[in-house]
């Protein structure tokens, strides 16, 4: 049995999607001395990890060549090798389609590479984020259909992840975990699993139950965000900075909890999870008008953007249409190196698209790689931070307030600067050379 398996770290663990979720998910398990299988289709990280190299950036090479010389760790794209594991733990990406619905595609293939391995007395935890419903619409029926029954001879649970890319205080194992099973002693199971590396786990009534826990966490903060983006247009209008306000509501001890406004939103979770509630909902008849209202104003914000930089070009007597613009910050967050679903992509179309020549500069992404979206931009490399180069734009917009940035030579080399993350706060510039957006 699976748990007195666990129990005795003799279960073999594998996980499906090596990147900013499963990488890190599968170390902890190599830690807690469990024997770890990691599979991808991406053969640069199987070999990259089999070789205890890391490809991301926060996660030290040295602990994945530990991994590796240990024994503990392999990597494969061989999904055969499924029937040796006894947990899998799939870490696939859920984006949105062109349609803004939920593309379960990847977890569709995954089911589909594995299935022909799957043994009886294993358990699938899935971890990708998606609407309620969908363990037991889409997993369940195709295990029940290859006679894999969980509660019976098998076991399926959902825990949603909730990794934080580059978050020192919060990572993997010290943020509880919530879990729900398909039945019972799938969540007995399921708690086994993750209780060998998790120092909380939360149990839940359902499946569903989990998944809906996952939506609501990231659109408590889509929405937020989406007050605090659009109460910074009208504090813009009103000459009024926004930052400083929300430093003063901060003061206040209860009831109010700081977010704060920028180009748009990024990352791998909260631009998406949002529309995935919605795209369900409807099945039941239910128009969840506030969280695309928040939506709406969140997808609109590097068209504000770009309207400050017509204005800023305008006021030097520019046009948009042959100014040189930099973009300072790749990343959809400070101090990454990740850059799934950046606003920054999105400025660069934009601004592209309005005859602009553009240049980026981000120290933690010195390339950009491919992209489902944004494919155009792929091999385009971060200037070089020098003087002669920075002096050479008209217009310089910070969109990813990174640490290693060095602010006291873009204010001296800069002629305009736009600011969307207030990452100039405390630096001093020249008079009028720098706005917010």
């Amino acid at each position: 049995m699976i748990i007195e398996k666990i129990k005795n770290s003799e279960a073999k663990i594998g996980v499906i999607g090596l990147g900013y979720v499963g990488l890190p998910l599968i170390l902890s398990f190599v830690k807690k001395g469990f024997s770890t299988m990691g599979f991808d289709i991406d053969e640069s990280k199987v070999s990259a990890l089999n070789a205890g190299q890391s490809y991301i950036e926060h996660i030290d090479s040295d602990e994945v060549a530990e991994a590796a010389k240990s024994g503990l760790l392999e990597a494969t794209s061989d999904f055969a090798k499924i029937a040796d594991v006894d947990a899998i733990i799939i870490c696939v990406p859920t984006p949105l389609s062109i349609h803004w619905e939920p593309d379960l595609s990847y977890i569709h293939k995954t089911m589909d590479a594995i299935l022909p391995a799957l043994r009886e007395g294993q358990i699938i935890c899935l971890e990708s984020t998606t609407y309620p419903g969908t363990t037991d619409e889409e997993i369940l029926p195709r295990l029940v259909e290859k006679g894999l029954l969980p509660g019976e001879n098998f076991s399926l649970v959902f825990s949603p992840e909730r990794e934080d890319p580059g978050n020192e205080r919060y990572a993997g194992p010290t943020i509880p975990k919530v879990l729900g099973g398909t039945t019972p002693s799938c969540l007995a199971a399921g708690q086994a699993v993750y209780e060998a590396i998790y120092a909380s786990v939360v149990p839940v009534s359902s499946t569903k139950v989990a998944e809906f826990t996952k939506l609501l966490e990231n659109i408590f903060r889509a929405v937020n965000i989406g007050l605090v983006n659009e109460m910074k247009v009208v504090a813009q209008a009103m000459d009024v900075d926004i930052w400083e306000v929300i430093e003063a509501a901060a003061s206040k001890p209860f009831g109010f909890t700081p977010f704060y406004p920028g180009p748009g939103l990024g990352g791998h979770c909260i631009p998406i999870d949002p529309f995935y509630l919605t795209w369900k909902a409807r099945e039941y008849g239910i128009h969840t008008r506030f969280i695309e209202l928040a939506g709406e104003i969140n997808r609109s914000m590097p068209l504000y953007v770009v309207d400050r930089v017509t204005e800023q070009l305008n006021e030097q007597g520019k046009a948009v249409n042959g100014s040189r613009i930099l973009l300072m910050g790749l990343a959809y967050k400070a101090d990454v190196d990740d850059m799934r679903e950046s606003p920054t992509f999105e400025l660069l179309d934009l601004l592209k698209e309005k005859g602009a020549q553009l240049e980026y500069y981000d120290p933690h992404i010195p390339v950009i790689t491919p992209t489902r979206e944004h494919a155009a931009w792929t091999g385009a490399e971060s200037i070089e931070w020098k003087e002669d180069v920075v002096k050479g734009f008209d217009l310089v917009v910070i969109t990813t307030a990174h640490k290693a940035y060095d602010l006291e030579s873009l204010v001296a080399w800069a002629p305009a600067i736009i600011d969307t993350r207030n990452a100039l706060e405390g630096t001093e510039c020249k008079p009028g050379q720098v706005s917010k957006a």
